[in-house]
C-alpha cells in the first residue's frame, strides 16, 4: 500500500491500525472469517473500472466480452460446487439476495413464514425494522422451549392457518442442522414456495459437513463470506424453471450496476470451497467449535441446545450471572471479538441480552486445534468471572496476545508496506 501511504497518510494509518488489530487479537465472531490474499487481490482488481448492467450475452453497456467470460466461469462454479441447476452471483450481499428473491415471487403484503431474530433467524426473514418485516407480512416460528430447536410443529401449524406464498428458514444463530426435507415438505403440502438463507453455513455445506438445501428448496441464498471465507457479496442458487424470475428479481428488481470485481472474487472462492484443503479446513471448524463448547460447559456456561453441529455456539451467560454485553467489552478489551446476542426467549433487550454468539472460522484459518479451543475456553472463563478486575484483564490481555503470535494471520507472511 505504498501509494496510498504516500497520498493518505492519515487514512493509510487507519488500515494499518485494523491490520495490527486482526493480527493481534483473537477473532470469534461467528459471520467473520480471513480472505485468501487472490480474494484481496481480485477485490483491488481491474474489474473495478468496469460498469455494467444485465447477464452475459445480454447487456446494456459494450466492452462486456471479457467480464462476461468471467462472470459465467463464477456462475459455473458456483453451480458445480452445490449441484445447483442456475446461479446468480450478481447480488451484492446476502440481504440483496434474500431482497431478490422476494422481490422474484412475491407481492407487497403477500404472506410469508420466517424464523424469529430473537431465536436464531436473520433480520431479512421478517423482522419489523427490516424491509421485508416492512413490505410483507411476515409470521414468525421459532424454536421448542424445551429443545431448543425449531419447533416444526409449530412451523407446520402456521403454515397451515396463513397459507403463506413463502417459507424462509436459515439461521444467523442457530448452531444445529436444520431439517430442509422436512420444511420442504409442509411448504409443498400447502403449495408454498421453499427458501433457505444457508449464508452462516455455506462453507460446511461445500465441504460436505451440512445437510445440502439446494437438494429440498427452491431457492438457496447465501454470502460469499462467513464459512465460504471468500469475497464480501451474496449468490442465489435456483431450480432452472425459476431462472428467469430470480435474474429479474436481481436485476433490475433490486440492484443495478454488477459489481465485477467482487464477482471475480466470487468465482475464485467457489473454485477453492471445492478444494481437497478447504474441506478439511471446515472439518477442523466443526472440530474446534465442538471442543469450545465442551469447555465452557465444563466452565459452568450453558449452551443453547447443548451444543453445536456448525461453526457456531450461542452461550447462555445467566449461569454466571452477566450479561452479553458486559462479556462483549470485556473480552473485547483483552483482544478477543465476539458479539452480545439474545437466546432463545431472553430476558434482557437486544443491546444488552443474556448470551454471545462464538464463531471458530478465522481461529481455525490461523491453524488453531483442539488444544487452542482450551485455552480460548480457560480465557473466555476467567474473563467472565473478573468483569470488574482490571489488573486480572490486562494479564489476560497479554495471553491473548500470545496465543494470536502463535497461531499467526496469514502465517505472519504479510504486513502493510
Amino acid at each position: 500500500m505504498y501509494r496510498l501511504k504516500n497520498s493518505d497518510p492519515v487514512l493509510y494509518q487507519i488500515v494499518r491500525e485494523e491490520f495490527n488489530r486482526q493480527k493481534s487479537g483473537i477473532e470469534l465472531i461467528a459471520s467473520e472469517s480471513y480472505v485468501p490474499i487472490e480474494i484481496m487481490e481480485l477485490q483491488g482488481s481491474i474489474f473495478t473500472n468496469k460498469t455494467t448492467e444485465g447477464f452475459p450475452g445480454r447487456r446494456y453497456f459494450a466492452g462486456c466480452h471479457v467480464v462476461d467470460k468471467m462472470e459465467n466461469l463464477g456462475i459455473e462454479r458456483a453451480k458445480k460446487l452445490f449441484n445447483a441447476e442456475h446461479a446468480n452471483i450478481q447480488p451484492h450481499s446476502g440481504s440483496q439476495a434474500n431482497q431478490a428473491v422476494y422481490s422474484a415471487v412475491l407481492q407487497p403484503h403477500d404472506t410469508v413464514l420466517g424464523l424469529r431474530l430473537d431465536q436464531g433467524g436473520h433480520l431479512t426473514h421478517g423482522n419489523r425494522v427490516n424491509f421485508s418485516g416492512k413490505i410483507y407480512n411476515f409470521i414468525s416460528y421459532g424454536l421448542n422451549k424445551e429443545t431448543e430447536l425449531i419447533d416444526y410443529e409449530e412451523l407446520e401449524d402456521l403454515a397451515i392457518k396463513h397459507r403463506p406464498k413463502l417459507i424462509v428458514t436459515g439461521g444467523s444463530a442457530y448452531p444445529r442442522f436444520i431439517d430442509f426435507k422436512r420444511i420442504s415438505d409442509i411448504a409443498e403440502s400447502i403449495g408454498a414456495y421453499f427458501m433457505v438463507d444457508m449464508a452462516h453455513v455455506a462453507g460446511l455445506v461445500a465441504a460436505g459437513i451440512y445437510p445440502n438445501p439446494v437438494e429440498y428448496a427452491d431457492f438457496v441464498t447465501s454470502t460469499t463470506t462467513k464459512t465460504l471465507c471468500g469475497a464480501r457479496g451474496g449468490f442465489i442458487l435456483c431450480k432452472e424453471k425459476y431462472a428467469k424470475s430470480v435474474d429479474k428479481g436481481v436485476f433490475p428488481g433490486s440492484q443495478g450496476s454488477a459489481h465485477l470485481h467482487i464477482m471475480a472474487a466470487k468465482a475464485y472462492t467457489f473454485k477453492r470451497a471445492g478444494t481437497e484443503e478447504f474441506k478439511d479446513l471446515m472439518k477442523q471448524v466443526v472440530k474446534n467449535a465442538q471442543k469450545l463448547g465442551e469447555i465452557l460447559k465444563e466452565y459452568g456456561l450453558r449452551l443453547v441446545s447443548g451444543g453445536t453441529d456448525s461453526h457456531l455456539l450461542l452461550v447462555d451467560l445467566r449461569p454466571k450471572g452477566i450479561t452479553g454485553k458486559a462479556l462483549e467489552e470485556a473480552l473485547d478489551y483483552v483482544g478477543i471479538t465476539v458479539n452480545k446476542n439474545m437466546i432463545p426467549f431472553d430476558p434482557e433487550k437486544p443491546m444488552i441480552t443474556s448470551g454471545i454468539r462464538i464463531g471458530t472460522t478465522a481461529i481455525t484459518i490461523r491453524g488453531a486445534k483442539e488444544e487452542d479451543m482450551e485455552e480460548v475456553g480457560d480465557i473466555i472463563k476467567e474473563v467472565s468471572e473478573n468483569i470488574e478486575n482490571k489488573n486480572k484483564l490486562d494479564f489476560l490481555k497479554g495471553r491473548v496476545l500470545n496465543l494470536s503470535k502463535r497461531l499467526p494471520l496469514y502465517n505472519g507472511d504479510y504486513d502493510i508496506v
